[in-house]
């Protein structure tokens, strides 16, 4: 189990992310515009940098929904290594086996 400080800790940062999205797609694309004058390129880039930056996708962190397990994470099933070999052996993930040769 993760400690709860860090699992929190992501899920203010999910909320910020969440939150800023928008703001931060703007902006982007405003920096981005070759055709804009290049003095309000360096504006949108410095309000990009005022922005908090646990509100950047780029900081999100994957957990496994159960434990809040940072390594071994699996996208698919949003789990830990570990936890989907338990669930498995109960026979909590229709259509996964235990593999024998």
């Amino acid at each position: 189990m993760a400690k709860k400080s860090m699992v929190n800790r992501e899920v203010k940062r999910a909320k910020l992310v969440a939150r800023d999205a928008a703001k931060r797609a703007a902006l982007k694309t405003v920096i981005y515009n070759q055709e804009l004058p290049v003095e309000e390129r360096f504006k949108a880039t410095l309000k990009l940098a005022a922005l908090p930056r646990n509100g950047s996708a780029v900081r999100l962190h994957n957990r496994c929904q159960l434990t809040g397990r940072p390594h071994a994470y699996y996208r698919k099933l949003k789990l830990s290594r570990i936890m989907l070999r338990d669930l498995a052996s109960f026979g909590q993930i229709p259509g996964m086996v235990k593999s024998s040769w």
